[in-house]
């Protein structure tokens, strides 16, 4: 990437935890530094055995768990997840999972000020950022602020070690979109370059391994590492046409998260290739290819992740509602997004052609 001289970067103040168990055996200690004594502890419900497992290591200072994360965070759970909170009479929240119940917990932190501490056990990176959404009415809306920035993140690669492959692939197909569209934002600069070259590399070296053998803890862990790298190019950038694309499949049409970043990744990176030659050399670096998006699509179809949104369930009669609602809202972007190239891209997406 060209050097520039002209950039600003801001890093966040968050403190990380980093090694296998430490979900159990860090997570107090985090509560204990922040000065918190009443957590409630949030998850989705397939994360509840190890939630359970993170309020008993809190203690007395757990005020309660509520399981009921879901995808794209529907206002009316954010309601009651926040009234909980009140009811409970918490201090702090300490989010378990993925992306889903940080997601839970940045919105009840939007609405009283809580701080957060989250434990990820997917590869989301929505831990590293001041980023929060809520859907309602089949609108997802998103917006950045600092309380939402969890203050303390305890990554244990042993949480990520029951995801099943499918979700790991997915999961972290995720994650290397944060850094590619970090890489082109208006606001990168070369701290960022870094940050996403050595964690697109991390997590394309550790997925085919995962993929093979799924109990690989040293292979976890350097995914987990990678997501994280993502996560933060996603906290300190604007992110472009590509979040904007699965933020409105997700939150209008209801389709999976990771597995909608997983198929449309290498459509908006096509997309926009012409206009951000300097984001291709890193990433050609980090994923040793001359095409990333090619690269990407074949990485996707190598261990057996959807490559079409047609097998997601969207409708191909719904790919010009969705293409209207995206190239309809402004949006940083480095190459014009008009209504035809949305169509282009949501189209060849929904087929799931070679790009």
């Amino acid at each position: 990437m060209t050097f520039s001289a002209d950039f600003t970067y801001e890093s966040r103040p968050v403190r990380v935890v980093f090694r296998p168990g430490a979900a159990v055996t860090a997570t107090p200690g985090e509560a204990e530094h922040l000065g918190l004594r009443r957590l409630l502890v949030v998850c989705g419900s397939r994360g509840w055995a190890v939630a359970r497992a993170v309020a008993d290591a809190l203690g007395d200072a757990c005020a309660g768990l509520h399981a009921e994360a879901r995808m794209h965070v529907p206002v009316e759970d954010a309601d009651r997840a926040v009234a909980v909170a009140r009811a409970a009479g918490a201090d702090g929240v300490v989010t378990v999972g993925g992306g889903s119940s940080v997601g839970l917990g940045k919105a009840i932190a939007l609405r009283t000020g809580l701080p957060l501490i989250a434990v990820p056990s997917t590869y989301s990176g929505s831990e590293m950022t001041p980023v929060w959404g809520l859907t309602e009415a089949g609108v997802k809306r998103t917006g950045r602020d600092p309380k939402v920035q969890p203050r303390s993140v305890v990554y244990d690669p042993e949480l990520t070690l029951p995801l099943p492959v499918p979700l790991t692939v997915t999961s972290g197909i995720n994650a290397l979109a944060h850094a590619v569209e970090a890489l082109y934002a208006p606001d990168t600069s070369p701290l960022i370059a870094l940050m996403a070259q050595d964690g697109v590399r991390a997590m394309a070296e550790a997925l085919p391994l995962l993929a093979a053998r799924p109990d690989d803890l040293d292979a976890r862990g350097r995914a987990l590492y990678g997501a994280w790298l993502c996560g933060a190019c996603l906290g300190a950038t604007t992110m472009g046409l590509h979040h904007k694309l699965c933020h409105v499949l997700g939150g209008t049409f209801g389709l999976p998260h990771a597995e909608t970043h997983t198929v449309v990744l290498p459509y908006a990176l096509a997309y926009n290739a012409p206009a951000v030659p300097g984001a291709l050399t890193v990433l050609g670096r980090a994923l040793d290819a001359d095409d990333p998006a090619r690269a990407l699509w074949d990485l996707a179809g190598r261990l057996g992740a959807p490559r079409s949104l047609a097998e997601l369930g969207l409708k191909e009669a719904d790919v010009a509602e969705a293409a209207a609602q995206v190239a309809g809202q402004p949006y940083a972007n480095p190459r014009p997004v008009t209504a035809e190239g949305v169509r282009e891209v949501l189209q060849a997406a929904y087929e799931g052609r070679r790009p």
